[in-house]
């Protein structure tokens, strides 16, 4: 109980410095009706605006399936209202924030984010539940996260036990994602499909991370030594089996795996008055992939002015709707190739690696 107290408080500071996660403060848009199933859920748009988000007047439908009975995890599964028998649509493989400590696929953030997501991306989603920190310290998170990944492939043949799944996923059109803790779930994710076979046939087209928390004992520009001592010692209390914060599981830069990141495409979003201090951190992150060896495409989008997930508490701002539309494209454009030129829309010289950007080759999107 103490660890858990503890961790809670220092998650205070880690997310908004004494704000709760915005997946879980979130103002709600979206008021759901339930059907008789106490596992599937409609969700009709209010006339607030909502329905103007998604430029449809379909709305996903959502189904809450047990994946691994031995510990009560759940995923919530989302479809397109009017998808057509066995269509098949690209899947994205989403994990939620919370600092490893708190939140859900349940979350109204989260739901209400993807939900809208879904319906623009006109995509099938998978969110899924791990046990978090305050029960059981890292590597459980990734453990249930590459669990839940291998119940997804299950599907891939058209035998698997969830019929959404058989009938609307594309394999070959796989995403993995994720926010703030989530995004370093997904991070170990593709490492693990870089060393561990998944199942044949079964292609991961794309990570997109949001505000990825990874950290280091190496400050970069705006962190202070002040908050990396509270990110050691929270990070001792939820991982006490890793070798401290540069373990490669919260800087990916000590990985040597790192370059055998299994997917050809990465979206990074970061924002600069992220209160977690994490900025730098995504920027770094793609920094360093490349200097690996990974020759994919990669993107990074710094929204000026925002704060850390700014997109989950809300869904009706510009950059949220900026971030979500690039996150459509990504996932929907044809890619014949990954060599793409930088593309710089807006000055950036305020980020210490301005000056690597053409090297790298990084497209960066106007968001003021």
């Amino acid at each position: 109980m103490h660890r858990i107290l503890s961790s809670f408080i220092l998650y205070c500071f880690l997310t908004f410095s004494v704000n709760i996660h915005p997946a879980i403060s979130a103002v709600n848009s979206i008021n759901s009706a339930y059907d008789s199933s106490p596992f599937k859920h409609m969700y009709e748009f209010d006339g607030s605006g909502g329905s103007s988000l998604m430029g449809s007047e379909t709305v996903p439908e959502s189904k809450d399936i047990v994946y691994l009975p031995e510990f009560n995890l759940s995923a919530r599964l989302y479809r397109p209202i009017d998808i057509a028998a066995n269509q098949k649509l690209p899947l994205l493989f989403y994990i939620h924030g919370g600092a490893f400590i708190i939140g859900s696929p349940f979350d109204e953030g989260n739901h209400n984010f993807l939900n809208i997501l879904v319906s623009e991306a006109n995509v099938v989603a998978v969110s899924i539940q791990y046990r978090l920190a305050g029960v059981c310290p890292l590597p459980c998170a990734y453990n249930d996260s590459w669990t839940a990944l291998k119940w997804v492939a299950s599907h891939l043949n058209g035998d698997g036990p969830e019929d959404w799944l058989n009938q609307h996923a594309d394999f070959q059109r796989v995403f993995v994602s994720g926010d703030s803790a989530g995004a370093n779930i997904a991070h170990q994710m593709a490492i693990k499909l870089a060393t561990e076979e998944i199942h044949e046939g079964f292609s991961v087209a794309g990570m997109i991370l949001c505000h990825p928390f990874f950290w280091g004992s190496e400050l970069l520009h705006g962190e202070t030594q002040s908050w990396s001592d509270l990110i050691a010692i929270f990070w001792g209390q939820i991982s006490p089996n890793s070798s401290g914060i540069d373990d490669p599981w919260l800087n990916p830069s000590r990985d040597p795996n790192l370059a055998r990141v299994g997917f050809p495409r990465l979206q990074v979003f970061v924002s600069e008055k992220d209160s977690a201090q994490l900025r730098e951190r995504g920027w770094y992150y793609a920094q360093k992939l490349r200097e690996s060896g990974w020759s994919g495409y990669q993107e990074v989008t710094d929204f000026q002015g925002e704060d850390h997930d700014f997109h989950m508490s809300n869904l009706t701002s510009r950059n949220s709707t900026i971030l979500r539309n690039s996150i459509v494209t990504f996932i929907n454009q044809e890619w014949s190739d990954t060599s793409v030129g930088m593309k710089p829309s807006r000055d950036l010289s305020n980020s210490p690696f301005y000056d690597m950007i053409l090297m790298i080759g990084r497209r960066v999107l106007r968001t003021d």
